[in-house]
């Protein structure tokens, strides 16, 4: 057939029907990590050959606040950004931990009082006003300034960690996490309108039962439940922590499915924390040994890019980069690289960057 310029829609329409579902237009950012550790300009350079697009990062609302009167001190996270700009990484941040002045505990929401829910609310507008698409900190690194950077303004706003889980939230209570989304979604929507407000990452199967924790799906039931709730949140988080790719699966389809069941099709679903240990003979479930991690590694993007569209899934982070001992029960064996200042890679490691390169093409 001739070449004419008729043709070229056609053909275009063929070519991208005979890709493979995942490398039809990933999102930006879609390969993302959730880091135990500090990161340094060797970090963010191994990540992006790696195929990384985007860390994951705290922001502590005490780390910046600690005082009432002291106004915003953000330095520590300006650190994170600029690193991530530098090797051209996204920054996607999940906002909590109160400060001393506000809450007694940083695992309790900070709902309860004006002096909480104001104080909350000007941190939330703050941060976008400082790393937003018209942020003070890209005025600050802009061409021509003494340390200029690649300018990465963050979109996405993450609000909170494992809300339904009583590691990070005391209670686990949808109706007040409700709460703290309208307060964000305002607070967020007043600096940047066109900014993605998404949930918590809700951990997938707690043993625990309420008040102490939730299933991740009864959480996100329950919160679609509480009025006008649906409409403060752009984007469900979701860390499908599971023996399995098998169980990871069951996990993540029983999420979308409570969305679809309260009409959210369009909403995207992000999987901010997901990842296996490598420690073999261990009694934590998700310690597979170093085979094992791997191979459930495989598996899970497997399911995950193959459904991407179906599930509308806008990022996955892996968790974690590196071995970091003491901070959970499966945090030493989980990171892609072991302990230490040197890259000693796993199997893992050499398995994620497989994907990301068949995923995108170079």
């Amino acid at each position: 057939m001739p070449r004419t310029r008729a043709a070229f829609p056609l053909l275009l329409t063929i070519a991208l029907l005979l890709l493979p579902a995942s490398a039809q237009a990933l999102p930006r950012g879609f390969f993302g990590i959730a880091p135990q550790t500090g990161l340094g300009p060797k970090d963010t350079t191994r990540m992006r050959a790696g195929g990384v697009e985007t860390i994951r990062a705290p922001l502590f609302w005490g780390g910046v606040q600690p005082t009432r009167r002291g106004g915003f001190d953000w330095s520590y996270f300006d650190d994170t950004v600029a690193t991530a700009a530098e090797g051209g990484l996204e920054v996607l941040p999940f906002l909590c931990a109160p400060p001393n002045w506000a809450s007694p505990r940083d695992t309790r929401l900070p709902v309860d009082s004006a002096r909480q829910r104001q104080g909350w609310a000007e941190f939330a507008r703050a941060a976008v006003e400082r790393y937003g698409p018209r942020g003070s900190f890209w005025e600050e690194h802009a061409p021509g300034t003494r340390k200029p950077l690649p300018r990465l303004p963050i979109h996405a706003w993450q609000i909170w960690n494992e809300e339904n889980f009583f590691y990070f939230t005391r209670p686990a209570s949808p109706s007040r996490y409700a709460r703290l989304l309208g307060i964000s979604h305002r607070a967020i929507h007043r600096a940047d309108p066109r900014a993605t407000v998404v949930t918590g990452g809700l951990f997938g199967n707690p043993k625990q039962g309420p008040p102490a924790a939730m299933d991740a799906a009864d959480f996100l039931d329950r919160l679609y439940g509480v009025r006008g709730a649906k409409a403060d949140f752009d984007a469900v988080a979701l860390h499908p922590y599971a023996r399995d790719a098998a169980e990871l699966r069951v996990l993540v389809e029983g999420v979308r499915r409570v969305m679809l069941r309260h009409g959210d099709r369009r909403g995207a679903l992000y999987l901010t924390e997901m990842g296996w240990g490598s420690q073999a003979r261990s009694p934590v479930s998700f310690e597979v040994g170093l085979r094992g991690q791997a191979r459930e590694l495989r598996a899970a993007y497997r399911y995950l890019l193959g459904n991407r569209h179906r599930l509308h899934l806008q990022q996955v982070d892996w968790f974690s980069w590196k071995d970091a001992p003491l901070l959970c029960s499966f945090c030493d064996s989980v990171g892609l690289f072991r302990q230490g200042a040197r890259f000693r890679p796993k199997p893992a490691w050499h398995a994620f960057v497989q994907v990301t390169r068949r995923a995108r093409p170079r």
